[in-house]
């Protein structure tokens, strides 16, 4: 998979960056700096095209996910994860996502699929990725969400329920509401920054 990876500070986390709909490994760099510049960066650029966007998996409309395709993309996306790690050798327990959008959701199929895939995540804008599938133990791991009360695209009651989901599975779930769309803003990143600080360091 297309990527960039910097190495941080030794023992820092490494923070696993998935763009939305249309972007690159380029996009959350700066996102990635102000939750901790001190942090490994792996950015990854989704392998699936959509009139020339990227993405990481296919859907069928909006808000309707090609589900097959979704697992095989997430097992992918794992799979370079194990990679990446034996490649650039830093701690695979260690790996927290920052997915925006398309790459939240990414993001959150790999906890909903594989124990252990993420220590963490900072999730802007998710849907849930699955319906109906028992998930694995995600015991003390933490979850941001970022979810705008006024989303599109990603509604309210989406929100509260992927929140459901991981909570049920032992997750500890912060949500933190803005009125702005399914935009990425800069209070949401500095809410996700904060919450980084204190339960994912």
């Amino acid at each position: 998979m297309k990527h960039i990876f910097r190495e941080g500070k030794p023992g820092a986390p490494v923070l696993l960056l998935l763009h939305g709909t249309g972007g690159t490994e380029e996009d959350l760099l700066e996102v990635a700096k102000l939750i901790d510049d001190d942090a490994s960066v792996l950015s990854v650029r989704g392998n699936v095209s959509e009139n020339g966007m990227s993405r990481f998996f296919r859907r069928l409309a909006e808000g309707v996910f090609d589900e097959e395709d979704l697992i095989h993309r997430t097992r992918e996306l794992y799979d370079f994860i194990d990679e990446s790690a034996e490649q650039y050798g830093f701690d695979r327990s260690n790996v927290i996502a920052v997915g925006y959008s398309n790459g939240a959701n990414i993001a959150a199929s790999l906890m909903f699929h594989y124990e252990g895939a993420l220590k963490g995540a900072l999730l802007h804008h998710p849907m849930v990725p699955r319906k109906g599938v028992e998930l694995p133990s995600l015991n003390e791991q933490h979850v941001f969400i970022g979810a705008g009360a006024n989303d599109p695209i990603c509604p309210a009651q989406e929100t509260e329920e992927l929140s459901r989901l991981l909570e049920q599975a032992g997750a500890h779930v912060h949500i933190q509401w803005e009125h702005n769309g399914h935009q990425l803003t800069i209070d949401e990143v500095q809410g996700a920054a904060a919450y980084y600080e204190q339960h994912l360091k």
